[in-house]
């Protein structure tokens, strides 16, 4: 249900914004810079329903989120600030002191996923317009990165100290019969499982490894047996399974439960051999001004760059004549323009 309109034409007698804010602060400045009714108009026709708590104002969440890229925070952070900045309000549409959080954090999470991947297109386009003709560079630079997930470096044994976590919660849940709990056994083969790098303890650690990947196997199984054939879990045992029976050498393995499409990665780093995500592209212009990005799983640099350039013509409204890249992006499919490999 979307929320009703503000009125922003009545000033407030004692205090306001526009009156006591440093108006030659880059947020003052740019807040009166965007035009904010290209996502009223975008984002309204989302909110089709008439039932249930009015939503929250379009403005509120769309500063929110330009607000949590341009600080570089989490959401937690971007909200608990905006409680505490003037400036962080005034951006979002209050003309006078707002006490308390603006909404929850896990809001933002409902509301990048109802906008979707042309929402956020329509925030990178607004803000490609408001730096002008810098973004209207005939020349690019075009990139790749590594976009970590938010997980601890991957193990087998992790992950099925987890599945039987999750196998526990699921049956103390549903109320299913558990045949055996394993807890003074797996309290027994976690401490086998410490300071395995040491000679004396590889062996012992080893073993603990194959008795715990055991233990959620049965645990799996067992959960499998009790529920019924379509059940909600249904997914989640799928994606158990799958887990306990991936190998050093499979490919498209499952590094976390909560992030399954987690990607290892090498960008050829001294420091970093590996990394777990997924693989964005950039496009930025000679002027620093970013015109395109995109998110990808794990392909190859050179097929990346077709689809970026496709999304800098769409948001800007021209091709690049040039595009700069590394030399990861030899041997790629695009003609259309000239690039260089660096």
């Amino acid at each position: 249900m979307i929320s009703k309109k503000r009125v922003t034409n009545q000033m407030s007698l004692f205090f306001s914004f526009s009156d006591t804010l440093n108006q030659k602060h880059p947020l003052y400045i740019l807040a009166n810079t965007i035009d904010w009714n290209v996502f009223d108009v975008a984002f309204e026709p989302l909110y089709c329903s008439n039932n249930g708590r009015p939503a929250k104002p379009i403005r509120l969440m769309v500063g929110l989120l330009m607000l949590k890229h341009i600080r570089n925070v989490s959401d937690e952070s971007v909200v608990e600030q905006w409680s505490e900045n003037n400036y962080y309000q005034y951006f979002c549409g209050e003309s006078s002191f707002v006490a308390g959080v603006p909404c929850e954090a896990s809001e933002l999470v409902h509301f990048r996923k109802r906008i979707g991947e042309t929402g956020i297109e329509l925030i990178l386009k607004e803000s490609i317009r408001v730096n002008g003709d810098d973004s209207h560079d005939d020349c690019v630079n075009v990139d790749t990165t590594v976009q970590e997930k938010n997980i601890t470096f991957p193990t087998d044994s992790k992950l099925h100290k987890k599945i039987i976590k999750k196998c526990q919660a699921i049956s103390e849940q549903e109320q299913l019969p558990v045949r055996q709990s394993y807890t003074r056994t797996l309290k027994q083969l976690a401490r086998d499982q410490r300071f395995r790098n040491h000679p004396k303890n590889k062996a012992k650690a080893k073993k603990a490894d194959r008795k715990v990947k055991t233990i959620a196997g049965r645990l799996v199984r067992e959960l499998e047996r009790n529920l019924p054939p379509n059940s909600k879990y249904q997914l989640d045992i799928e994606l158990y399974k799958q887990i306990l029976a991936q190998k050093r050498d499979t490919k498209n393995k499952i590094y976390s439960i909560h992030e399954p499409d987690t990607c290892c990665i090498s960008k050829g780093k001294e420091h970093k051999k590996y990394e777990f995500g997924n693989k964005a592209s950039f496009v930025k212009t000679d002027s620093g001004v970013i015109v395109g990005a995109l998110g990808f799983r794990n392909e190859y640099d050179g097929h990346t760059l077709e689809p970026a350039i496709e999304q800098v013509k769409r948001l800007v409204g021209k091709s690049p004549k040039v595009a700069k890249a590394d030399r990861g992006y030899r041997r790629n499919s695009l003609r259309s323009i000239s690039w260089q490999s660096s």
